[in-house]
Order: structure tokens, then sequence, then C-alpha cells
């Protein structure tokens, strides 16, 4: 039985069928950054809020932050895998992702840090942003905590 790895994590089988080495005449042509894993989001209007879902999946509270700075909202995940591969042998193939992801949302200029909350519950990281907040304007990063 041989084994064949899936590079497109499910974004679309056409163009990956030609975007295999065979066609393009090197693995390095063929990983495109759509085919790595990104923070999907749904954001929903309720009660005079967005809530913002952001999938984050493989990653743990500690390897996420979340800074507001100059009306821009910006979510950074990073992490890592751990080479403990003398205790568990020698890897043929590995489908792990390491390395971080940063997507930035502009949620408006007059938002302060304690006015928007977080939540990470099963690799779902949940946003409350308020649509209205006329406060004064944050003027160094801040970093809001996630519960």
């Amino acid at each position: 039985m041989m084994l064949i790895p899936r590079r497109n994590y499910g974004l679309n089988l056409f163009d990956e069928f030609f975007n295999d080495p065979f066609f393009t005449g090197s693995r390095e042509k063929a990983e495109e950054p759509k085919n790595l894993p990104v923070m999907r989001t749904d954001i929903r209007e309720k009660d005079g809020n967005y809530l913002l879902d952001v999938e984050l999946p493989g990653y743990s509270k500690e390897d996420i932050r979340i800074e507001l700075k100059d009306g821009y909202l910006t979510i950074t995940a990073q992490t890592s895998v751990e080479s403990d591969e003398q205790a568990k042998g020698s890897y043929i193939h590995r489908e792990r992702y390491t390395g971080s992801c940063k997507r930035s949302f502009y949620v408006g200029e007059q938002l302060r840090q304690e006015d928007i909350h977080a939540a990470f519950t099963n690799g779902v990281l949940r946003l409350t942003v308020p649509k209205d907040a006329p406060k004064a304007v944050e003027e160094a990063p801040k970093y809001i905590s996630i519960n």
C-alpha cells in the first residue's frame, strides 16, 4: 500500500491536481500560500456587537496573541513541533503545520482594549467587538487577554 500526502487541506482538489510536482517540475512550485492552513473566520452581528469566530485548530491559548493598534485588531498565532524524534522513532512523512499566521481586521480607532472580549475553546477563538464605542483613542499597542 502506498500513502500519498495531501497538500491542499481540502481547499480545491482540481487545482491541486495540476499543482502536483509531476506537472510543475518541483515540489517548491507546488506549495502555494493558498494551500496552507489559514484563520477561517465567521463574523456575525448580534445585540450591537460583532462576533468573530476564528478557527485555530492545533493551537493552544498560549500560542495566540491579539493586539489592538491604530484601529486594527490583529490576531497572531504561532506554533512549533517539539523535536523528540529519538523517543518516537524517525518519521517517514509528517503533516504537522508549524509556523505562524496573522490576520488583521479594522475595528475603528475609537475602540479600546477594554471594549473587546476574547475566549478560546475547542480550537475556536471567539471575539466580541462592539459596533459603536465613542471613547478615547488607544495610543500604545495593548494585548487582549484570552479567557
